[in-house]
């Protein structure tokens, strides 16, 4: 079984006005685009193209992944996403309470995991993703150690144990964090003050000012993906999305605890519970090439696995095992076929119960599955 299906991009405030629509060839609505979501989420479930219903009138039981199309204008929020077990007990927790689903102090809208994964396609996109060890963090400081509040903040991150207490004191607005928020921000005027850290200091100082996400950003790894790149995002890393055009792929979830840099609700003993404090490098997931042309992206859950088919494989013709499990085919550039029937550019593709997808045509195809 073979459904084109579509959507309307959210308009979150962060969105792009232009960028979904110049990658998919739509006219664009002149508000924020944010994400394009093709899944079968409650939250925004994918519309069958022909106008009968959405695909979760389609799909036989629930579909763990979801696929989005995302273009951030300005800075999303510091967040993290919960274990399997986390998200169970959550949900369970707030159910019981009688905390109402659209209720906005609600951290758990369900009972699933949320690790993610995002593939760059505009040709800079910044995020951060995961602690640093401190000793990164102190020598991005160095120069400006002359100032009291950034000397204090140097000798608090001693070593990688201390980044969870110095976390919860940024987060709770310790004594001390609102002046070290103005020196940070007074720092990164320095000439002195290159590189993306102080970089995005200044982006989120100007998106978000006052935060402690501004001071918090300089614990975490900051990476300015190119296209092509990915990132893989598990339970527990603290992360941002802080500019570009991407594919994210994650499990079929709304589970979000938020950490900053957002007017929406950070429950900090919550957050405190799930963020992953060991200091990681930046989560780049490299891919298998089972034939040129053609990547294959597996994070290390059974939810989501990423194929992405690029102009010369679809040109020859490229034949995808799925064996029966569902998935789903965006075609961001150029248009073609999918198992016979004509997709154009922007198309999107259910499958279900399908042993095998043939793509040929031009451009460029990800196709989203079960792992």
């Amino acid at each position: 079984m073979l459904v084109p299906i579509t959507n309307t991009p959210r308009d979150y405030a962060w969105g792009s006005t232009t960028a979904i629509a110049e990658l998919l060839g739509t006219a664009p609505s002149g508000a924020p685009e944010a994400e394009l979501w093709l899944g079968a989420h409650p939250g925004s479930p994918a519309r069958v193209a022909d106008g009968s219903g959405t695909l979760l009138d389609v799909v036989d039981g629930r579909l763990p992944f979801l696929l989005k199309v995302l273009a951030a204008a300005s800075p999303l929020s510091l967040q993290a996403h919960p274990t399997p077990q986390q998200a169970e007990a959550g949900f369970a927790r707030e159910e019981a309470e009688g905390v109402a689903i659209d209720d906005p102090t609600r951290n758990y809208k369900d009972s699933f995991h949320k690790p993610e994964l995002i593939y760059a396609l505009s040709e800079s996109f910044r995020a951060l993703c995961g602690f640093r060890a401190t000793a990164e963090t102190r020598a991005v400081l160095a120069d400006a150690a002359g100032d009291p509040a950034i000397a204090d903040l140097i000798e608090r991150l001693g070593d990688d144990a201390q980044l969870r207490p110095v976390f919860e004191w940024l987060i709770t607005r310790g004594e001390g964090v609102d002046a070290l928020i103005a020196a940070v921000v007074s720092a990164s005027a320095a000439e002195s003050a290159r590189g993306l850290s102080w970089d995005t200091v200044r982006l989120l100082a100007d998106a978000y000012p006052g935060d402690p996400g501004i001071v918090i950003s300089l614990l975490i790894n900051t990476v300015e993906l190119t296209p092509g790149e990915v990132l893989y995002l598990p339970a527990g890393n603290i992360h941002a999305y802080l500019g570009g055009l991407g594919i994210e792929l994650m499990a079929s979830s709304d589970n979000v605890l938020r950490g900053g840099l957002t007017p929406k609700h950070v429950d900090v003993p919550e957050l405190l519970g799930v963020l992953d404090f060991r200091p990681l490098p930046v989560p780049y997931l490299a891919p298998e090439t089972p034939r040129p042309g053609v990547r294959v992206f597996r994070p290390d859950v059974p939810d989501f696995v990423l194929t992405v088919v690029d102009e010369a494989a679809l040109a020859e013709g490229v034949d995808l095992a799925l064996d029966g499990r569902p998935a789903i085919a965006l075609w961001a550039q150029g248009s073609g076929a999918v198992n016979g029937a004509d997709v154009a550019h922007g198309g999107a593709v259910y499958f279900a119960e399908e042993p095998v997808a043939t793509l040929r045509g031009s451009g460029l195809v990800f196709i989203a599955s079960v792992g």
